[in-house]
């Protein structure tokens, strides 16, 4: 029970103390592990569970839909695959279609995977620049 709460103290600290950047990684992870289970669950005909963890990556795309800053030209491209997945997701949901699931499991780890070099990137740029000062 004291770890359970202390577990979850520290995920409470590390979302508020986060940046926009590690939210965004926080959001893709957490969207592969709903699908993830998804997968799962569908291998054990729990729907009822399967629906409810489609449902939260759901959730999360249209989270990461609606922080898109429409101001960067990236972010135009990026909104139409964003809609495709969850779209997807909701094909993969009323199918149960596992291999559509795999599909866009594979789109969100290309993405959390550019994105984590992306932070990398900008980490080593703001630390060079830092040493230079």
């Amino acid at each position: 029970m004291v770890m359970n709460k202390a577990y979850h103290t520290y995920q409470n600290n590390a979302v508020n103390t986060a940046s926009g950047g590690e939210l965004t990684l926080m959001l893709y992870n957490g969207c592969m592990k709903f699908i993830k289970q998804a997968m799962k669950d569908m291998e054990n005909n729990d729907y009822e569970a399967k629906n409810t963890n489609i449902q939260k990556a759901q959730n999360i795309i249209q989270e990461l839909m609606i922080t898109l800053d429409q101001k960067i030209e990236i972010s135009k491209q990026i909104l139409p695959l964003y809609e495709y997945l969850h779209f997807q997701l909701k094909e993969a949901n009323i199918k149960n279609d596992k291999a559509i699931l795999e599909e866009v499991l594979g789109f969100v780890t290309e993405f959390r995977d550019t994105w984590k070099q992306v932070i990398i990137q900008t980490r080593k740029q703001n630390y060079t620049q830092g040493a230079q000062v």
